[in-house]
């Protein structure tokens, strides 16, 4: 079979890169694809302030000349420096079922960053963890929720067989609503609530609201995830990128933040509506009408998909997890959601992973993120 690897150079090629998924997936009914105009950022080098602090190259792999895999290639300075690492990852990683293809593609990644002076591939990862990482592993027959990579067994194989191992799982959990929240649960938010009188948990109607609060939200969590394994802290400018490319996707009843006497912002979660049957039927394309379909499925889903959230490591024993989850759940069993995932907990984290397991959540998907030396 011969294979040729062609880097993304040109628009061309890039939209090649961002649309290879939908043909490897076509007819996989569990596959979500991404929203378009959100990828046409990510991977665009002078929009997305990420490539300024990373070496990255894209690649395609093209059988009898036709377009067969792509793969991407980091080397994240800002996590490598502080860390006195010589990592490289690989990430964004499909191919069809052939796996020539994918060990030209995962070899060309090495072989780039051996002459980058790495010693190290992992993944997949991407920037950060914010970013899809790792293959499915466990759970192949559930839906995916966006955020996380959809790969089919042979993926798996392909990258054991190349060499690669596991460096770590993570986890992602389902957890029925119930219709009444357990005693001893509303017992520990009671709790929770008259120790902490000078706490205030905030409530939001509308996106204008929440806006105020983004660059408070993510600066707790670049002071509480920078232990997390591949975890970039959020500057300014993505902050606001953020701000600007996804509020209006989010809910509003499904944010909650704590605030202290001096309205400092100790505490939050955040859950978003699946949206995974809109982005499926309007293909990705929000624009000019798929954005209908998404709303309309964000009001019509079952599902609750948790994103983020994070509490200051000086309030975790205070009850505070416990004032936001009852708040969370009376919302969500108001607009009749019966499950929420997780998303992704990496194995390692026990203090989320018992929370989720006090309220009766099991585990139902499984990521693996690999690991190879050069």
């Amino acid at each position: 079979m011969q294979i040729e690897i062609r880097e993304v150079q040109t628009k061309k090629d890039l939209r090649t890169f961002i649309r290879l998924p939908a043909k490897i997936h076509k007819g996989h009914t569990n596959w979500v694809p991404p929203i378009y105009m959100d990828d046409r950022f990510f991977f665009n080098t002078r929009k997305n302030v990420l490539f300024s602090h990373c070496d990255t190259i894209l690649l395609l792999a093209f059988h009898d000349r036709k377009v067969a895999g792509r793969i991407m290639g980091i080397i994240n300075h800002k996590y490598n420096d502080p860390n006195n690492l010589k990592e490289g990852r690989f990430c964004f990683i499909e191919t069809f079922n052939e796996y020539p293809v994918a060990e030209t593609l995962i070899k060309s990644i090495e072989s780039w960053a051996k002459r980058k002076g790495m010693n190290t591939l992992v993944g997949p990862l991407g920037f950060s963890d914010k970013d899809p990482q790792g293959l499915l592993i466990e759970g192949y027959d559930k839906p995916v929720s966006l955020s996380t990579n959809c790969n089919l067994p042979y993926m798996v194989d392909f990258v054991e067989r190349a060499g690669y191992f596991k460096k770590v799982d993570l986890v992602v959990y389902k957890l029925d609503i119930p219709d009444k929240i357990p005693e001893f649960y509303l017992k520990i938010n009671e709790r929770a609530n008259h120790n902490n009188q000078n706490l205030k948990l905030i409530h939001f109607t509308n996106r204008k609201a929440m806006k105020a609060y983004v660059h408070p939200v993510f600066k707790l969590v670049n002071e509480t995830f920078k232990d997390i394994y591949a975890f970039a802290p959020f500057s300014e400018r993505e902050m606001n990128e953020f701000a600007n490319r996804f509020l209006i996707l989010m809910d509003p009843r499904f944010l909650k933040v704590v605030e202290n006497e001096r309205r400092e912002v100790i505490a939050f979660i955040l859950g978003m509506s699946d949206i995974s049957v809109g982005l499926q039927k309007c293909n990705g394309r929000l624009i000019p009408l798929g954005i209908f379909q998404v709303l309309l499925a964000q009001r019509r889903t079952k599902q609750l998909n948790l994103l983020l959230g994070a509490i200051k490591p000086e309030c975790r024993n205070m009850g505070v997890d416990s004032i936001m989850g009852v708040s969370l759940i009376k919302e969500a069993q108001k607009a009749k959601i019966k499950v929420i995932d997780s998303h992704l907990e990496l194995e390692t984290n026990t203090r989320m992973r018992a929370e989720m397991e006090k309220m009766g959540g099991v585990v139902y998907k499984r990521f693996r993120i690999f690991q190879k030396e050069l």
